[in-house]
């Protein structure tokens, strides 16, 4: 095939993903200087479109970045008032009290937000100070320089056909150039996972571990709805069979975000995250908040999780991670956003520093030096023991000796240095002869929802004619390997019903991509065991659409 001829459009730097990491990026480089050219491209069909609200955001990186932003408007609205813990039993609750609980623990000065909303506010701020947002624009390639370093993207490819390769419909896309490129695709993304093994960047660190979290959102009765409230349960219904736990946040509007996070290191492939979580919302607690209330969107997304110690190296020349393309989430607290927010900081600031001394394509060093001695690095150094701790030894350690490791961290020392996290969330699945099925109740269409119903309300969507996104190495793995050996365990670890194993009679077990469904959570990419499959990014605006709440 003849070489493929694109244009190319230069930039001072090119933004990967209009999240929280990205957006800040942009805002603080046109905050250093006007004249810098600055593009975020995002591959949702609007900014926020991928991003499924509902957090408690820590406003430190906001102040950080926008010192103002109240005047400024931005939606933060609710600020936390209450916080409760809860260990659940079947039918039944004990209130775990705050005041043994480490000061990072309290959400006091905390808001409760619709980060969908707090990114196009974000994007409007960027876009007053000149920055060119492009919606709609999946980058789908690396373009690297003559001497290795990337410099830029492949973006806007569109039309190819059903095999993946370039027909006469086919829009080639464009080449964006950069002096940096900054990746801040979230949590797996593509292009950070290529450059994380091109330049070998996890080396030294700890893998990475990650959970997959669901959410929903719920209008609920007006008299149960306690705005400002938020809520965090641990325990049933996932036992010693899983690790995570639950979250409920009461925003404004009488609205109500229900979300249930399962560690994706869980040993028994019979295990189904997406039906743990229906069954939490039939726990007394939970059915008698949203009995009466409606269900009005649902998404799901992988989490970073291995924290501190698995942070790959953040740069490589001409490139730079950012946020949860890093993994910069604090586990225990079940907040990224701020420290997403503080990294696209760190990077524009030394990418400015670096473009001013005429210097391009190199290694933004003052960023990796930001992140990990900065702000970002002494929030997660404080909890970097809790998700090893309960992996290795269990829920009720990680209450204590996580909880009195945070302590002493707080005070400057660990009585536990750092301890590693051991295998992989692939490596984690044992075969499975080794467990019992789980035999999960079915769905009552009232407080808990089958699948592919619940992925109606994410309105997910991809043109049907393009290629299938989600790439096997080898097809016949499946079944072959996966489907003796774990019980095809794709068919219940990913949330909207993506992978299945049809029975034919003449010719045995077909599996199944219905890739149409993809909420693009990651799962699949992260949790297959045989290391099969590999999420690639859709042509641009395909995907989730959530909604404006």
């Amino acid at each position: 095939m003849a070489e493929i001829e694109r244009e190319a459009m230069e930039y001072d730097v090119v933004i990967v993903g209009a999240g929280p990491a990205g957006l800040s990026a942009a805002i603080r480089l046109k905050q250093l200087d006007a004249d810098l050219n600055v593009v975020v491209l995002e591959k949702g069909s609007e900014v926020g479109a991928h991003i499924l609200s509902g957090a408690v955001l820590d406003p430190c990186g906001l102040d950080a970045l926008i010192p103002d932003w109240k005047e400024k408007g931005a939606p933060l609205n609710v600020p936390v008032h209450e916080d409760n813990f809860y260990m659940l039993g079947e039918a039944g609750k004990l209130r775990i009290p705050n005041f043994p609980m480490p000061p990072l623990m309290n959400n006091h000065g905390n808001y409760i937000v619709s980060m969908g909303n707090v990114c196009r506010w974000m994007a409007e701020q960027a876009e007053e100070l000149g920055v060119e947002i492009f919606p709609g624009m999946a980058c789908s390639e690396l373009v690297y320089g003559e001497n290795g370093e990337v410099k830029g993207v492949v973006a806007g490819v569109f039309g190819l056909e059903a095999d993946g390769s370039y027909g006469p419909n086919t829009e080639p896309g464009m080449e964006l150039h950069g002096k940096y490129v900054f990746l801040s695709e979230g949590v797996r993304g593509s292009l950070s996972k290529e450059v994380i093994a091109k330049y070998d960047l996890q080396a030294g660190k700890e893998v990475q571990k990650y959970g997959v979290g669901m959410k929903e959102i719920w209008e609920i009765d007006p008299a149960k709805h306690k705005e400002g409230s938020v809520t965090h349960t641990m325990g049933w219904p996932l036992g010693s069979n899983a690790g995570g736990g639950s979250f409920i946040y009461h925003l404004e509007n009488n609205q109500v975000y229900v979300g249930f996070v399962v560690h994706l290191n869980y040993k028994n492939p019979h295990l189904y995250p997406y039906m743990e979580f229906q069954r939490f919302k039939h726990h007394p607690m939970v059915a008698d908040l949203l009995k009466g209330g409606k269900r009005v969107a649902y998404g799901a997304r992988a989490i970073t999780e291995g924290g501190y110690q698995s942070m790959p190296k953040l740069v490589a020349p001409g490139v730079a991670l950012l946020g949860c393309s890093a993994g910069m989430v604090n586990v225990p607290r079940i907040k990224g956003n701020h420290n997403a927010m503080l990294s696209g900081k760190a990077a524009a600031e030394a990418a400015f520093d670096a473009i001013k001394a005429e210097r391009s394509g190199d290694e933004l060093a003052a960023y990796e030096t930001e992140v990990r001695d900065g702000p970002i690095g002494s929030d997660l150094k404080k909890v970097r023991n809790v998700k090893p701790i309960w992996s290795k030894w269990g829920l009720t350690a990680s209450l204590m000796l996580g909880g009195l490791d945070m302590w002493t961290n707080t005070l400057g020392f660990s009585l536990f240095g750092t301890v590693g996290h051991g295998k992989n969330d692939a490596d984690s699945t044992e075969d499975a002869n080794k467990h019992q099925p789980i035999d999960y109740p079915k769905p009552d269409g009232v407080l808990s929802f089958d699948r592919l119903t619940n992925v109606s309300f994410a309105a997910t969507n991809h043109e049907e004619s393009q290629p299938c996104h989600l790439r096997l190495a080898d097809p016949e793995v499946p079944v072959k390997v996966n489907l003796p050996k774990f019980d095809e365990p794709a068919q219940r670890y990913c949330p909207a019903g993506v992978y299945e194993v049809v029975e034919d009679e003449t010719a045995g077990p077909r599996f199944v991509i219905n890739f149409q469904n993809c909420v693009h959570c990651k799962t699949c990419d992260i949790k297959d065991p045989s290391q099969n499959i590999t999420w690639t990014t859709p042509q641009g605006g395909d995907g989730p659409n959530y909604p404006n709440m």
